[in-house]
């Protein structure tokens, strides 16, 4: 009896801190389920209306298991689980392990421990590491860092184009503010805004981009010994993006896939091309960097794609308007993939 008392007075006092449960009243039970299993396995449940009976016959017992929370009990013992219901409709699981000599009671994060194994009666009390609750609304800023490349008659443009890209060099930089709208249970609306960088670098260094009345030439330098040439742009973006995260969504924090896809517009900033060369006869590095607004859009939009696996993100997007002016040939449509910090 004395380790009865110990623990139904540490549970009135733990059970401070969540409120006051609502208390049904007493109804006469009308009905009992018994089901026994394995060697002295036996599940009791108690049912008082129709429409729990209803309610029960539409779950199974692993989903039962999963409501209530219920600890696997690691000896042989009884564990009697309650649910405590409060005034604004949340819950709180009580679970009361029992063996010989010692009652263990869990409420929440605490854990109530009543040994009397001995001579002496000790009651313990151990707290657990707070739960992380998904918030409904939250902000945070993320990083991209990817490369670019385009698309010319839905293909790359091959070594033989003045426009072929070079991979590694043409760097996608990005910085955005997000905000992040709860929908429901594993679903998010995402809204951002922030700033990135395109950067286009040409296979061949021997072409430099420069603006004309036409819009833009792309001039063979035969004259110098080219080894660097580029065209880049900035642009301000907002973007919306619709997500799921099924890990969630299956009570598996981040150990779950997430995919996430929206649309985006940026407005163009700023835009230059920069050509890097050394003399025939030979000269230190020297720089020509020309402005490319008569011949970047000024606007850019598409549609972004996200997949994420715990830690790691990765991003594309694909721009559906020309990276030039409608009127410029060649019809180039960027294509950006990386990974998102």
């Amino acid at each position: 009896m004395k380790k009865y008392v110990i623990a139904i007075l540490l549970m009135a006092l733990v059970q401070l801190a969540f409120g006051n449960p609502v208390i049904p009243e007493d109804k006469p039970v009308n009905d009992s389920i018994i089901v026994e299993f394995g060697k002295s396995g036996k599940v009791v449940f108690l049912v008082d209306n129709p429409e729990d009976f209803e309610r029960l016959k539409s779950m199974d017992i692993n989903q039962i298991i999963k409501e209530l929370n219920i600890p696997e009990a690691e000896n042989e013992g009884v564990v009697t689980v309650i649910e405590m219901r409060q005034k604004d409709g949340n819950k709180e699981i009580v679970s009361i392990y029992e063996n010989v000599g010692e009652t263990e009671v869990n409420i929440g994060r605490y854990k109530i421990i009543v040994d009397e194994t001995g001579g002496r009666t000790k009651v313990k009390m151990e707290t657990g590491p707070k739960e992380k609750k998904d918030p409904s609304f939250r902000t945070y800023l993320n990083t991209d860092l990817g490369i670019n490349s385009y698309f010319q008659n839905g293909t790359i443009p091959g070594a033989g184009s003045p426009f072929s890209p070079k991979g590694w060099g043409s760097w996608n930089v990005g910085f955005h503010w997000m905000a992040s709208q709860k929908l429901t249970k594993g679903a998010y609306w995402d809204f951002g805004l922030g700033v990135s960088w395109y950067n286009f670098k040409l296979d061949n260094p021997r072409y430099q981009a420069i603006g004309s009345e036409d819009g833009i030439t792309m001039v063979n330098r035969t004259d110098v010994n080219g080894f660097k040439s580029k065209i880049s742009a900035s642009y301000l973006n907002v973007l919306s993006m619709f997500r799921l995260d099924f890990g969630k969504l299956n009570d598996n924090g981040r150990n779950g896939l997430r995919i996430g896809v929206g649309p985006y517009a940026g407005y163009r900033l700023g835009g230059r091309s920069k050509f890097v060369y050394r003399e025939l006869g030979g000269s230190g590095r020297k720089k020509e960097k020309e402005p490319a607004g008569s011949y970047l859009s000024n606007f850019r939009y598409g549609i972004r794609g996200e997949v994420g696996f715990k830690s790691i993100t990765f991003f594309t997007t694909y721009d559906l308007n020309p990276l030039f002016h409608d009127s410029l040939s060649p019809d180039l449509s960027p294509v950006s993939f990386g990974i998102v910090f």
